[in-house]
Parts: C-alpha cells; sequence; structure tokens
C-alpha cells in the first residue's frame, strides 16, 4: 500500500512540476467538452425524432456523419499541429465549435441540423491528435499518465453533460440543451491560450510540405514497429464504441423496456466507470505495458457485449454496463503507442492521419446499427459489435 501512495505520490508531483498541471487541467477542460457534446447527441435522438420527423436509420446516418467528419477533421488537426503548433490548434478548434454549436440549436431544419452537426465533427477533431501530442512532449516519462488523466476527464464531461443536455431538453427545448455548450466552449478557449504554449514539440516539422517525398515520409513513419497491428485493433475498437454510443440509450428504451430516464442513467454509468477506470490504465501502461493492459480492458468490453442481448433486468445490466466500460481502458493504450513510436517531427500528422482512417471506418458503424433497429434487429446489431470487437481482442493477444 505504502508503495502504491509513493508512486501516486511521485506521479502526481511530476504532473504538476514546472507549471505543467494547468495545461493538464486546461486540455482536459477542453477534451471533456470536445468529447462530451459529440456524445450528448445520443441523449438527444427522441428530440430530433420529434421535431424533424426523422426515424432510426436517419438518425443513424447523422452520427455517422458526425464521427465521420470527426475523423476525417484529424488530417488538417494533426498537419496544423505540426505546423502552427499545438496550442494555437487547440485554441481554434474549442472556438470554432463554439460557433457551431450555436448552429446547431438554431437549425430551423433537418439540412441545417446535418450541416451544423458536419462542421461541429470537423471542429472537434482538430482537437484529437493534438491533445495526445501535447503529453508525449511535455511529459516524455508520463505520457500514459497525463493522457489517462485526459481521457478521465473527458469521461466526465460524456457522463455529465447527455444527462444535463436531457434534462434542459425536458423541461426547455432540446436547443437550449445543446446551445448551452457554446458559453463554456468560449471559456475553455480562453483557458487554453493563457495555460498551452502555441507550441509544444520542437519548432522543426517533417510537413511543411505535401510532397511526394513528405507522402513517403508519412507512409514510412506509421507503418514503423508494431504500428499498423495497434491501429487495427484500435479500427475495430472504433467500430465498437461509435455504434454502441450511438445507440445505447435507446437500445436499452426500446429491446430492454426502460424508461428515457433509467436508460440515460445506464448511459452515464459507462462513462462514469471509464473516467475511473483510464486513469488506472494510463499507470498499468506505464508499470506493465501495452499488452496486459490492452488485454485486460478490451477482454472486459467484448465480454460484456457479448452478454447484453442475452440478459435483462436492472442489475444485470449495470453488470454488462460496467463490463463494456472496460472499453474505456483501450483507446489509452493504443493511442499513447502510437503517438510515441511515431518520429518526433511528424506526431501530430502522423496520428491525425491514422485516426482518420480507423475513425471513418468506426463511422459506419452508427448508420449500421440504426438501420439494423429499423428492421427490427437491434440485438443481432449489438451481436454484431460483440464480434468485432472478439477480432480486436484476438489480435491484441496473439500479434501485439
Amino acid at each position: 500500500m505504502r508503495t502504491i501512495k509513493r508512486y501516486a505520490k511521485e506521479t502526481t508531483d511530476d504532473l504538476w512540476a514546472g507549471g505543467r498541471g494547468w495545461i493538464l487541467l486546461a486540455v482536459g477542460a477542453g477534451w471533456a467538452l470536445s468529447i462530451g457534446v459529440r456524445f450528448v447527441y445520443p441523449a438527444l435522438v427522441p428530440y430530433f425524432q420529434d421535431d424533424f420527423g426523422i426515424g432510426l436509420t436517419t438518425t443513424g446516418l447523422l452520427l455517422t456523419l458526425l464521427w465521420g467528419a470527426y475523423a476525417i477533421g484529424h488530417v488538417p488537426g494533426g498537419f496544423l499541429g505540426d505546423r502552427i503548433g499545438e496550442g494555437t490548434v487547440v485554441v481554434l478548434s474549442t472556438l470554432i465549435s463554439a460557433g457551431t454549436v450555436l448552429v446547431v440549436a438554431t437549425a430551423i431544419n433537418v439540412w441545417m441540423l446535418f450541416a451544423g452537426t458536419i462542421v461541429f465533427g470537423l471542429a472537434t477533431a482538430l482537437y484529437g491528435p493534438t491533445r495526445f501530442t501535447i503529453f508525449t512532449d511535455i511529459y516524455p516519462n508520463r505520457a500514459g499518465s497525463a493522457i489517462g488523466l485526459t481521457m478521465a476527464a473527458g469521461n466526465l464531461g460524456n457522463t455529465v453533460f447527455p444527462v444535463a443536455a436531457a434534462v434542459i431538453a425536458s423541461y426547455t427545448t432540446w436547443r437550449y440543451g445543446i446551445g448551452s455548450f457554446s458559453p463554456l466552449f468560449l471559456g475553455v478557449a480562453v483557458g487554453l491560450w493563457m495555460a498551452v504554449p502555441n507550441r509544444t514539440s520542437g519548432g522543426g516539422s517533417a510537413v511543411d510540405e505535401l510532397s511526394s517525398d513528405t507522402l513517403a515520409r508519412i507512409r514510412s513513419g506509421i507503418t514503423r514497429e508494431s504500428i499498423p497491428i495497434v491501429v487495427a485493433i484500435q479500427v475495430t475498437a472504433s467500430f465498437v464504441i461509435q455504434g454502441f454510443s450511438s445507440f445505447y440509450p435507446t437500445y436499452l428504451t426500446v429491446t430492454k423496456g426502460f424508461s428515457p430516464a433509467v436508460a440515460a442513467t445506464l448511459f452515464g454509468l459507462f462513462f462514469a466507470v471509464g473516467a475511473v477506470i483510464q486513469p488506472f490504465s494510463g499507470t498499468m501502461l506505464d508499470r506493465l505495458g501495452a499488452r496486459p493492459t490492452l488485454v485486460l480492458y478490451f477482454g472486459g468490453c467484448v465480454a460484456g457485449l457479448w452478454l447484453l442481448p442475452f440478459v435483462d433486468g436492472l442489475v444485470p445490466l449495470v453488470a454488462a454496463t460496467v463490463l463494456i466500460s472496460s472499453w474505456n481502458g483501450c483507446g489509452v493504450v493504443t493511442q499513447t503507442y502510437i503517438a510515441d513510436s511515431l518520429p518526433d517531427d511528424m506526431q501530430g500528422t502522423g496520428l491525425g492521419t491514422l485516426k482518420a482512417g480507423w475513425m471513418v471506418v468506426g463511422a459506419t458503424s452508427p448508420l449500421l446499427i440504426g438501420t439494423l433497429a429499423d428492421y427490427g434487429s437491434f440485438d443481432h446489431g449489438f451481436l454484431l459489435l460483440a464480434s468485432v470487437g472478439t477480432v480486436g481482442l484476438l489480435l491484441s493477444i496473439t500479434r501485439l
């Protein structure tokens, strides 16, 4: 116990040393908003259906476009991080997000809803790869711990923001539910501008120009060591989480017979448990390495997904939700591993390019799950997610 306490104190002291704790807090707050507001969308699905007259297939398309735009935006996000500086990019991302949230909140038709959602996905994508490279730059020996804490902050946002938006929507309108996040984005942008240096990496960049030589350099960088295997694992993890998170509250209501309030609470539980898991995942990664950490957390997620269609009642579903929440420990491992393995002068571009690839594949999941749900095959959709997750788990065991 004393050893654990001493290690925790050493980690805390190191994370806060030299004023770096303020960077950790600011980036964590920005990530909580960036990802948390994206997960507000599943909580507002019934309101979108009522207000715009759309079904689950169209809702699935909306969420697919949100995640697809978020995926594609990682390429310019990583490139801009290397080119103009990581701090500049996270501030820019947060400011644009503040504006696009207002566009969504004032949408007068389904086309405006879709357009605002796509631009919001692109804006938040700028934040994605840059937050990883900031921490691998400023925490050479504690990157896993810092990233785990930041991802836990994101899960706190995922836990609180969808419930808050749903409560506001129930008493007023969904437009206030999502529009209320705009001033929060503006406040965090100020905090990021004050705390994060314009650039955390060295001044040199391997990607000043997108020439054929540069593209060859990027291709060489992203295929080194075990990166392709870790990317393949992350593809399966991305497919699982985007399908699961997009429709879990609706699945619990339609298939399991829970009220929207109970479904939202279980959805929040998924992220609340994740907020606890992620710091432990980062610490485990720093101490034990990638393979045992990834197998433990991905294995728990896959087990929960296989159980989900076959259990009923609150207590069994709470247990299944907690197991599935083990997924939250996976991204700490895969993305930290990739960021650490990439060449220093192209971390942002390399990670952004790879994230775009695996998230484009993952973004197909909501449309597929929504279509299956419209045809009365919700359970089959979640069994499909379990099957894809099993492939990732087997890769973790046999190839990493």
